[in-house]
């Protein structure tokens, strides 16, 4: 199947909607970017933050843009901090059935403990874009379907 579909036909034709974001002080953009453009290629709709937003502001911005994933890319240290805060805002908002993915230069025995939290999926440097494709898609799917992930 081509890196450019959508969800299955039965579903919508919407395309995947995700919010890459970098939240707190970390000014390390390049690998958001790059994920940014991979999903991009492979047919997602991306909105990007930018550098240095809060979590409200991600929060905020994942609700009006009416994401499907939101997806944290960390470099600074501060994920298990920045992945409670982000899940309790969602769901202070009602919003907590948006899945919330990290990726980026997180230890692999923080990767339990983030999953603990809420956070469905964990993407350590080196991950093949095809695999986050393929699990952004099943999440995707997953909450289209049941609403719920």
């Amino acid at each position: 199947m081509s890196m450019e579909r959508t969800l299955n036909h039965h579903t919508t034709r919407r395309k995947v909607k995700v919010l890459v974001a970098k939240i707190g002080l970390d000014g390390h953009d390049r690998g958001a970017k790059v994920i940014a453009r991979a999903l991009r290629d492979a047919g997602f709709e991306v909105v990007y933050t930018g550098l240095r937003q809060t979590v409200e502001q991600v929060v905020a911005a994942a609700i009006q843009e009416d994401v499907d994933i939101i997806g944290v890319n960390q470099h600074e240290g501060s994920h298990i901090y920045i992945a409670r805060k982000l899940v309790e805002k969602l769901r202070e908002y009602g919003a907590d059935d948006i899945p919330v993915v990290m990726g980026g230069s997180i230890p692999v025995v923080d990767v339990d403990v983030l999953k603990s939290i809420g956070v469905k999926e964990v993407f350590l440097p080196g991950t093949p874009i095809r695999e986050i494709v393929d699990k952004l898609m099943k999440l995707a799917e997953e909450r289209r379907r049941t609403g719920r992930v």
